[in-house]
């Protein structure tokens, strides 16, 4: 948890992550796979041509024991067990019959006495039951066991008569059981061994080829993914960058206009009414001096120019930001401007609600109050209305402000993004996670807002010190 709190991922990384694992774990599985595969099928073929150069190599040794045994069978055949001169003829035939660089043929008798050996022949007339090979292999014992069950293999290891180093060997040995002999030769397969040897290095160098291909194609995809979220990234920024230039500037120019209109309802509205008030109290001062009764009348009228003023601040105020909207909540804030526009317009303007307890959060409060505002704003300049009703409740779902009106719709400016007071609602929707929903026909429109329930506080957060409505 420590170290995922120190690894603070921007959006993009995040999304270069999101596009990257995937690619790095399947291309690592079919990497796996790939290897699997070709070292499982290479392994198969390898073996069989182990299998094949063994076999061809145990052929030759059956045809050199069997072309030997043609050229003294003669001998053999015709001449008793205890025929030593027909013996000798014979061993001295298998000396002879030595070929290639290291092949040669060997005799024992059953006791394990070593009666030819023309490549080693310190070993001629000893006793050799007891040798081991260097894997503990009872090399003769084997020999003359395959002999007396009539012919075989024995796979050993010998010294090679050239190197004196042992090495791997396949001898084939036949008996001559009317004279106890165990008679054979052997073929050395260490080349065998090195060609499976190299196919079997030539098969990991191709995976590991093959791992390095994998691995390039991994990485020309991820930069070019890389090289793509850059791009988009740049792109997206260029737009929010212009995009926040743009939302920079309306709240400028909504800021000059909000100001605007103040300074003009300052302007035709209480300085105008200020202006009355001097004059009117010039007027007493003069009419006092001069003992005019008529001086309390221009005060009665220079009070009621003051009281008009007083009225005219506090609706400004009130516009601006209503007192009502926090003290007691959104319910009464919108009943008052209801109120104040009936008054104002002498439009009939229904207000109705249900009390949910000032539950909703203040932004949320703020923008419906906005909402409502802009909404008989745009009644009153351009729908020609006689009838409007506002209904504001709590539900499962959020919160909703409905106004409706009976006017004449809004013509060519029916969707809701023309207008720059409709985008500002929509705005604030948005910013809240809300809908707004603007219906337009020439029987009138509905203006509709929506806050989700994550704006409306559990009742003990959002209940006031004293019923109010919203």
């Amino acid at each position: 948890m420590g170290l995922m709190k120190r690894l603070r991922l921007s959006y993009g990384q995040k999304l270069f992550l999101l596009a990257s694992l995937p690619l790095i774990l399947a291309v690592s599985a079919i990497a796996l796979l790939v290897a699997e595969q070709a070292r499982t099928l290479a392994d198969r073929e390898i073996r069989g041509l182990e299998t094949q150069l063994i076999e061809a190599k145990k052929r030759e040794l059956r045809n050199y024991v069997t072309q030997a045994r043609n050229g003294f069978y003669f001998i053999y055949g015709s001449a008793p067990p205890d025929d030593e001169d027909a013996k000798r003829q014979v061993m001295q035939i298998l000396a002879a019959m030595i070929y290639g660089d290291e092949g040669f043929f060997f005799v024992y008798d059953y006791d394990g006495l070593n009666l030819v050996s023309p490549r080693q022949t310190e070993l001629i007339n000893t006793n050799q039951w007891e040798m081991r090979d260097s894997e503990g292999t009872p090399v003769v014992q084997e020999f003359i066991n395959t002999a007396r069950s009539g012919a075989g293999y024995v796979e050993h290891l010998w010294p090679k008569p050239s190197t004196g180093e042992d090495a791997r060997m396949i001898t084939y040995v036949t008996s001559f059981p009317s004279w106890r002999w165990a008679v054979g030769t052997g073929v050395f397969i260490d080349d065998v061994l090195q060609t499976v040897a190299a196919a079997r290095a030539e098969v990991e160098d191709r995976v590991h080829r093959t791992f390095q291909w994998i691995g390039a194609i991994t990485l020309s995809a991820l930069l070019l993914v890389f090289i793509s979220g850059l791009v988009i990234n740049i792109r997206e920024r260029r737009l929010a960058d212009a995009k926040l230039k743009h939302l920079t500037q309306r709240v400028l120019d909504a800021q000059e206009d909000e100001r605007g209109r103040v300074a003009r309802e300052l302007h035709d509205s209480i300085s105008q009414i200020l202006v009355g008030v001097r004059y009117a109290l010039d007027i007493a001062r003069r009419r006092l001096s001069s003992g005019d009764p008529r001086a309390e009348e221009s005060l009665a009228k220079g009070a009621d120019n003051l009281s008009r003023a007083i009225t005219e601040v506090r609706r400004i105020s009130r516009d601006l930001r209503p007192g009502v909207l926090d003290d007691l909540g959104l319910g009464p804030a919108i009943k008052s401007l209801t109120d104040d526009f009936r008054t104002r317009t002498g439009i009939d303007t229904r207000f109705e609600t249900v009390v949910f307890r000032n539950r909703l959060s203040q932004d949320a409060k703020i923008a419906l109050y906005r909402i409502a505002q802009e909404a008989l704003t745009n009644v009153e300049r351009h729908s020609g209305a006689t009838e409007v009703s506002i209904d504001l409740r709590g539900h499962r779902s959020g919160a909703t402000l409905r106004v409706v009106d009976n006017g004449k719709g809004m013509g060519d400016r029916s969707r809701p993004t023309t207008g720059i007071g409709l985008r500002n609602m929509q705005e604030r929707m948005d910013q809240l996670g809300g809908t707004l929903r603007v219906l337009s026909s020439r029987t009138g429109t509905v203006v509709e807002a929506q806050v989700p329930l994550s704006h409306l506080l559990p009742p003990e957060e959002g209940a006031p010190k004293r019923k109010a409505k919203g």
